[in-house]
């Protein structure tokens, strides 16, 4: 008989934390629980979490009350096995509030070597229906993580049919343009798999039409303003004859792949209604202000909803959602299924009209020290966002102090990560007592960011495909609007080069990710691997003098 799992009284805001800096953020902003892992364990090898790390960060976390969750859902191999028992051990040490796997292999060796600690499914586990949640609450699980291609209505039947588990469902974040993390374009273009923490992001790369000749010469299509009108690229599905789907592609390429971010702000109530016990947010990749801004977010949209459901607006919050890089926001899959407003066919950088200006480091006598994250000149408008207060600061500066020099600049870049002090004597509103009580270490300060018009053109486009998914917007002005960023981007496109290898082949990254085929199984890295083995769970590898990593010097 399967044992009722005690539910919380409220959904709890789950945001993630790719080192501890980050899970400090995330508890100060609002984050009711956080989920973490180490590289050589979990499904994200740049984690810059060791072991030591995780211990303060539970510490930490449940001196505020907060719990923690710790990720151990690669898809094993047989070289993940032999660190499964120290993994275990240190687990069962430090005490997380659950463990969240997706082997079921690694499930049931948890479930036997470590009975007391709490088990949730992973999203890797693709669970997309009641059935499926039934059999893990069968196998010990108390909480089980849905995919993220469960539709609403769906999630409204595996609520009623299985109260007696814990339900977590994604909210926001990056979306994969297949079943999550079962994409094998990754494995296929770069060696990394996706399986294994260490995606490439294929999906979102620009790719283009050749066309291979008879005699075996292969010949790029050029689309001009000649010939664009001359060639239409069409898809034929097997089972579907004579059913052509077309293939948008102009002289830029075509991103066809390329999802938008999931945000279900606008949903939100539905999923507090209902009783989905862990909102989840995505994200262990990215930056520290993604963290705190969404988290904020998120905090005062659940807190309010809670206080008067009735007069709930997601407009109130959207506005700070927006100040948060993305690639878009869409609905995705809460309607059943997607639709072409979901994907991004012209563009797969991340946008917003707001970038990270710095990061509050201290709080001294009379001013803040403050670590500049990209560029401030002189006149810029810098807006405090408090993690405790609604209320945000907005200051015009027109000079920069060093912390240590002293010396006075009108200028500052981020790249260096500089220290500046920003004195009480500037803030003309606000008294000093405010500002320590609600701008304390870690407080987070942004600035409004230039952009070009054809950034511009898709951030306007971007707004009115989610106003169309919500049943607001016109498919006209949507084309107008993309038919300006399209006539606005220009060849420079083609000049864009990534900075980092592509292909596994071109060589080691240094991280001796549990992803990279490459790594693991090319003779060359041999001495790298053994270097692997005997490092600490979790240690990532150091550079030299050369600024390369000690496993390449090791080859």
């Amino acid at each position: 008989m399967v044992s009722k799992i005690k539910r919380p009284q409220r959904s709890e805001l789950l945001m993630p934390a790719g080192d501890l800096q980050k899970l400090k953020m995330a508890v100060l902003y609002g984050a009711d629980a956080i989920y973490l892992g180490t590289p050589d364990l979990s499904l994200r090898t740049k984690s810059a979490f060791t072991l030591e790390d995780v211990v303060e960060g539970i510490e930490f976390a449940h001196g505020h009350g907060k719990r923690v969750y710790l990720t151990l859902n690669l898809f094993s191999h047989n070289k993940d096995i032999p660190k499964l028992e120290q993994y275990v051990e240190t687990v069962r040490k430090v005490k997380p509030d659950g463990v969240i796997i997706a082997d079921p292999g690694v499930f049931q060796y948890v479930k036997e070597m470590a009975p007391d600690l709490e088990l949730h499914v992973s999203t890797q586990a693709n669970i997309c229906s009641w059935l499926s949640v039934k059999f893990w609450q069968e196998q010990g699980a108390s909480l089980a993580v849905l995919a993220r291609e469960v539709s609403y209505a769906e999630l409204v039947e595996i609520r009623k049919k299985c109260p007696d588990i814990k339900l977590e469902a994604f909210i926001h974040g990056a979306m994969c343009m297949t079943y999550s993390g079962r994409c094998l374009l990754s494995n296929y273009m770069s060696e990394r798999g996706a399986n294994q923490g260490n995606c490439a992001n294929s999906c979102r790369w620009n790719y283009k039409v050749h066309m291979r000749l008879k005699d075996g010469t292969i010949k790029e299509i050029e689309l001009n303003e000649h010939t664009k009108d001359m060639y239409e690229f069409l898809l034929e599905e097997g089972a579907r004859e004579g059913e052509l789907m077309p293939i948008e592609e102009d002289e830029r390429g075509s991103y066809i792949l390329n999802a938008k971010d999931l945000c279900l702000m606008p949903k939100l109530d539905d999923y507090l209604k209902i009783g989905v016990d862990s909102l989840k947010v995505e994200g262990r990749n990215k930056s520290q202000y993604y963290v705190a801004l969404v988290a904020r977010a998120y905090r005062m949209a659940i807190d309010d909803w809670y206080a008067n459901p009735h007069g709930w607006n997601a407009d109130d919050y959207m506005a700070d959602l927006e100040t948060v890089q993305s690639r878009g926001y869409s609905l995705a899959f809460h309607e059943g299924r997607l639709t072409n407003h979901a994907h991004n066919y012209e563009n797969t950088s991340t946008l917003a009209e707001w970038e990270f200006a710095g990061l509050i480091k201290s709080v001294e006598t009379d001013y803040f020290t403050v670590e500049v994250k990209n560029r401030i000149e002189s006149g810029d408008v810098l807006e405090f966002v408090s993690p405790t207060s609604r209320k945000t600061i907005f200051l015009r500066i027109y000079e920069f102090i060093d912390a240590k020099s002293g010396d006075v600049t009108m200028a500052v870049n981020g790249g260096q990560k500089p220290i500046i002090r920003v004195p009480f004597s500037l803030f003309d509103q606000e008294g000093q007592r405010e500002l320590c009580a609600a701008y304390p270490e870690m407080t987070v300060i942004r600035k409004e960011r230039p952009l070009t018009r054809d950034q511009w053109n898709r951030l306007k486009m971007d707004k009115e495909a989610s106003k169309i998914e919500l049943g607001q917007g016109s498919e006209k002005l949507y084309e107008k609007k993309r038919d300006a960023l399209v006539s606005g981007l220009d060849e420079a496109n083609l000049e864009r080069k990534f900075k980092t290898p592509r292909l596994g082949v071109e060589g080691c990254c240094g991280r001796g990710c549990n992803g990279c085929l490459i790594f693991w199984q090319d003779p060359a890295y041999e001495k790298a691997r053994e270097l692997m083995l005997a490092k600490k769970q979790g240690e990532m590898l150091e550079k030299n003098s050369r600024g390369e990593s000690h496993q390449i010097d090791a080859v």
